[in-house]
């Protein structure tokens, strides 16, 4: 279904993503749910002040600066991405931490994770620094991902326990996966020594390099090359085998196929502290969307088959995905606006994800929705604790399941429009997001 592109004004537009800077603030009949919460389940009042939660009640009695209506609406620990590219330093002209952080909110997002693909790569401790330093005084928590190998070669090692020592939340190349085995078998044993996760995007790219789709009958029929499945799967079972030598800590973002996700299940169950992620476009869309070569929908790794699409939903009720990941990849205009064979790969997705999500799953209870988007992150990657609890630090993130988000371009907030959700009417919808003292309130 499609719904039609707005037309309000800058002024209006502007208002739709109010960020409230107040003392108090006072949700409504909400239903908590955070199963590591005393109040999971429950349908209460909460009072926020600046930093923190100050009562959870029945019915809240005291006057408050603003009141946010939680009627029909859950709230969880604010969302967590592990993976997104918000392209600065060096790329602002698709995205920077501020516009990215602004997307951020109005997906529901209160912390996330940045790619170190930006120019200059993040492999030093000064590039760590810029960051976080640079995204102090934003509306959420911007954490770097450290480079695994310098300038993301894929050659030498980085300085990764300096980058870990300044606030790199954990390593990764990003957008270009290590194909060295030694190299990555090196990062596993370096993050054990610390505690840390390496991430890895399972791609291999002696296989999946010249493929500009899923390798199979669509891609035969369009006469496009193809990226076969076992391209991921030898990633994803070569690190399976370097992760149990190590017995270090793994995570596999962007997961999109069937066998990928058994490989990861049948580890899971062996004991190995692996997860994953899965994004929301590998669940709303297949390889048979890309009939009219739409550009929007190129990424990497590909859209793949309605079986593998199925398989990753099924992943997620049955508890084999740990988390949701936007994937968040602007590209600028000239990058999309071309034949698909020269087109940049990557959609900027981070302010739709919750809606595809819920769209794709109606039925998924709310207490799995929460761990998916926020404390199974929280649990991977060392963060600090977001329970709603009385006395404990507010981030929050409040959605509806009933509502509906329809977006367009002139409403994102993202510096890029690369998204293929625009137009679409998704089923579930942000109301706000609490973090750093702020309520962030969309309309």
């Amino acid at each position: 279904m499609g719904c039609k592109y707005g037309t309000k004004s800058k002024k209006t537009r502007y208002i739709a993503l109010n960020i409230i800077d107040l003392m108090t603030t006072l949700i409504k009949q909400v239903k908590i749910a955070d199963v590591y919460s005393p109040f999971n389940g429950k349908i209460k009042d909460i009072l926020l002040d600046n930093h923190k939660i100050v009562s959870i009640t029945d019915n809240c009695s005291e006057n408050a600066d603003q009141i946010i209506d939680g009627k029909d609406s859950f709230v969880c620990p604010g969302f967590v991405d592990p993976f997104v590219h918000f392209c600065d330093p060096g790329m602002e002209n698709r995205e920077t931490l501020s516009s990215g952080a602004n997307a951020a909110i109005q997906g529901g997002f209160t912390t996330v994770f940045t790619v170190p693909n930006t120019q200059p790569t993040v492999d030093t401790k000064s590039q760590v620094t810029y960051i976080k330093q640079h995204s102090q005084d934003l509306p959420i928590h911007i954490l770097p991902i450290g480079a695994i190998s310098k300038k993301i070669e894929g050659k030498d090692l980085a300085e990764m326990i300096d980058m870990h020592t300044n606030g790199a939340v954990a390593f990764s190349d990003g957008l270009y996966p290590v194909q060295s085995t030694l190299l990555f078998l090196k990062a596993l044993q370096y993050v054990k020594a610390f505690d840390g996760v390496a991430i890895q995007m399972p791609i291999d790219k002696s296989l999946g390099s010249l493929g500009l789709m899923n390798e199979g009958i669509v891609s035969t029929q369009l006469g496009l090359p193809g990226i076969p499945a076992i391209a991921e799967e030898l990633i994803i079972a070569r690190d399976i085998e370097l992760l149990r030598y190590t017995q270090s800590k793994l995570h596999i973002t962007s997961v999109s196929t069937a066998k990928g996700m058994a490989l990861i299940a049948a580890a899971k169950q062996e004991g190995l502290q692996i997860t994953c992620s899965v994004t929301p476009y590998h669940l709303f869309f297949t390889e048979d969307d890309l009939s009219n070569y739409d550009t929007l929908l190129k990424v990497f790794p590909p859209l793949r088959t309605k079986n593998d699409q199925a398989a990753l939903l099924k992943a997620i009720e049955d508890g084999t995905v740990d988390c949701i990941s936007a994937h968040h990849i602007p590209q600028d205009w000239d990058g999309k606006t071309i034949e698909f064979e020269n087109a940049k790969a990557g959609i900027a997705s981070i302010e739709t994800t919750f809606a595809t999500v819920q769209h794709m799953l109606p039925k998924l209870a709310i207490e799995k929705m929460a761990a998916i988007f926020s404390s199974n992150a929280r649990r991977i990657f060392n963060l600090p604790n977001a329970s709603i609890q009385e006395g404990g630090d507010a981030e929050l993130t409040i959605c509806s399941q009933s509502k509906t988000t329809c977006m367009n371009v002139k409403e994102s907030k993202s510096k890029s429009a690369n998204s293929p959700f625009w137009g679409i009417t998704l089923n579930g919808k942000i109301i706000a997001t609490y973090a750093k003292g702020k309520a962030n309130i969309n309309a």
